[in-house]
């Protein structure tokens, strides 16, 4: 019984680890564009897997979750920049080159995170206070 549903579980989990919905983040403050194929993670399990089993993350892509507080990046084999934002859309938290196997502080203002690749916080200036919309 356990068995089954374990398998049902993985399953589920295989079949959709993130919502592939293309959306575009652009931080409208600084007028330039965070990531052009931006992944929605918003059930559970799509919430839980986020970018695990991924070999990496290419320029432009990201994942946006929502709701998020804290992230982590167990069983990741990639370094990635997070931006938790409140429910304006605004940047109230940056964890910048986040290695695998590290687990954010808890903010308990954050609303959502977004997952981008290494360096693109530093490359697009994206700053605290900053808002984001999503396209």
């Amino acid at each position: 019984m356990l068995l089954s549903s374990v398998l049902q579980w993985r399953k589920k989990v295989r079949r959709k680890p993130a919502n592939r919905v293309s959306m575009q983040a652009i931080n409208v403050t600084r007028n330039r564009v965070l990531a052009e194929r931006l992944a929605v993670a918003d059930t559970f399990f799509s919430r839980l897997i986020g970018l695990m089993g991924r070999r990496h993350l290419s320029s432009g892509e990201g994942l946006w979750i929502c709701p998020c507080q804290s992230i982590h990046t167990m069983w990741m084999r990639f370094t990635i920049d997070v931006l938790f934002l409140d429910k304006d859309r605004s940047v109230i938290h940056l964890a910048e080159k986040m290695k695998p196997f590290r687990i954010s502080k808890h903010l308990s203002k954050a609303c959502s995170a977004i997952e981008l690749p290494a360096a693109t916080v530093e490359l697009t200036g994206t700053r605290l206070g900053d808002r984001l919309e999503f396209i």
